[in-house]
């Protein structure tokens, strides 16, 4: 039965992750860097400097930084970690160079729908700020687009449930603990009509459904305050790991750069047919790209609404860091590791074990200890993510039901126990079940990007044409 369903779940994937959404993605990075004069170039020290100042006068709920580190606790997750391992097994290390471009691109997308959120947000009667695609859409687009917003919305809500924000994550998790505890499943325990599982990826479920429940019951305030503390920390902690790697590989480098180029697109030269196209190698290398900084996605803007901030193109230059600091710098590094050290072709691994091969073997340092310390980068990555997408999550189905909060509660409750069962779904079938959704959910978006790159463009060369009369 799994493999049936897993067979109908990859078909409905190759279909919305076919070559018309891959088109209009990065068509739709392709433009607004255009209309831009590649800002993500001209722009990004600037940007890098805004990350860190927060702009005090500004309304909204929380600082910049702090919304940049809650959309980032969301984007930095396991598709820094299990996402390009999962990319570049499937689709040649030339995905590597696929997700690179899309990232580029990405940056220009990002900004724009961080500007957006800030430009059309709403506040509640409560006071909260409300903002996003859904937002953006029927403001920006107009009344009789809400129809469009309401999609999205519906999508966000999925992708929160079944996608990025739980099956995916925990599945993460659980199998890292796996590995590093109980690699042969020495100690497992049956459960009924799912089978048998190791004990360590049933206390890792409860004790991470448990630390969920504590921190949701708290809303975006305190998501914010342990996503400003986990995500730095544990983000230079890999960055630091994955550049030592890459140092005490060094002579190595040049021939892994010409191995990425070349398969992004002769894939088969390199994988010696396991990979035949081109366009395999893209689909892969975009996918897992969308999934990991979630440009075009339209989840980050949700957060980004909620920044202390008068500006919106300040605040879209904040939220165009976190797909640099995510893809370009992170998801590079662990894709440089994996190719460097040929752990995308060893057989009879997958995931999460792709970069624990990798990193084991292109470190200096006892194997156990880089086991425990990428378990823990992981661990704390994905629990970052499946925090910030209860929120992203929440404030789609708040514009779904109009703010009906017992409904948003029962949601709550429901996140927590999609939480619980995530470590007993298949990798496959969660990595598709998460594509699928982050398709459905980007197409809408980038619709009101193409239509209103306009208003961005105005905003963007009216914001700076003031700041340089100031200065």
């Amino acid at each position: 039965m799994w493999e049936a369903i897993n067979n109908f779940l990859v078909a409905v994937d190759d279909k919305v992750w076919g070559v018309p959404l891959m088109v209009l993605i990065i068509a739709g990075g392709v433009l607004l860097t255009s209309r831009l004069g590649f800002l993500q170039v001209r722009r990004l020290p600037l940007a890098l400097k805004w990350m860190f100042k927060n702009e005090e006068e500004g309304d909204g709920e929380i600082s910049s930084f702090a919304a940049l580190c809650t959309a980032l606790s969301a984007t930095i997750g396991t598709g820094n970690i299990v996402g390009v391992a999962t990319a570049v097994c499937a689709g040649g290390p030339g995905a590597l160079f696929w997700m690179i471009v899309a990232a580029f691109f990405g940056m220009a997308t990002k900004f724009s729908e961080g500007l957006l959120a800030v430009k059309y947000r709403v506040v509640a009667e409560d006071g909260h700020s409300l903002g996003g695609p859904f937002y953006y859409i029927e403001k920006g687009m107009g009344p009789k687009w809400k129809w469009l917003g309401k999609i999205f919305a519906f999508f966000g809500v999925c992708v929160g449930l079944f996608g990025i924000g739980t099956f995916s994550q925990v599945n993460g998790i659980s199998s890292a603990v796996q590995n590093f505890f109980d690699p042969d499943k020495t100690n497992c325990i049956n459960i009924p009509f799912l089978g048998q599982y190791s004990v360590a990826v049933v206390v890792s479920s409860l004790i991470l459904a448990f630390c969920v429940a504590a921190i949701l019951i708290g809303g975006l305030k305190r998501i914010a305050t342990v996503s400003q503390i986990i995500v730095p920390f544990m983000a230079v902690i890999y960055i630091v790991l994955s550049v030592t790697l890459i140092i005490c590989n060094i002579t190595e480098i040049p021939a892994a750069i010409v191995t990425v180029v070349k398969a992004a697109f002769n894939p088969s030269a390199v994988t010696g047919g396991v990979v035949g196209s081109m366009i395999v190698a893209m689909q892969k290398g975009v996918a897992r790209g969308i999934f990991s900084n979630e440009a075009g996605l339209g989840s980050a803007p949700i957060a980004a609404a909620a920044a202390q901030t008068k500006e919106p193109v300040r605040q879209g230059l904040v939220s165009m860091t976190g797909t640099f600091i995510d893809t370009i710098i992170i998801c590079t590094m662990t894709g440089l590791s994996i190719v460097l050290t040929g752990a995308w072709q060893v057989e009879g691994i997958e995931g999460v074990q792709v970069t624990t091969y990798a990193f084991q073997n292109g470190l200096p340092l006892p194997q156990k200890l880089t086991a425990f310390i990428l378990m823990l980068c992981l661990v704390f990555f994905a629990f970052t993510t499946i925090l910030g997408w209860d929120y992203y999550s929440e404030r789609c189905l708040e514009y779904l039901t109009n703010g009906h909060q017992k409904k948003i509660i029962v949601y709550r409750w429901l996140y927590i126990l999609a939480v619980f069962i995530g470590p007993y779904m298949t990798v496959s079938a969660v990595w598709t079940i998460a594509d699928i959704f982050n398709g459905l959910m980007a197409i809408p978006n980038m619709i009101a990007l193409f239509a209103l790159s306009g208003v961005v463009a105005k905003e963007t060369k009216d914001f700076f044409k003031a700041e340089k009369h100031k200065l």
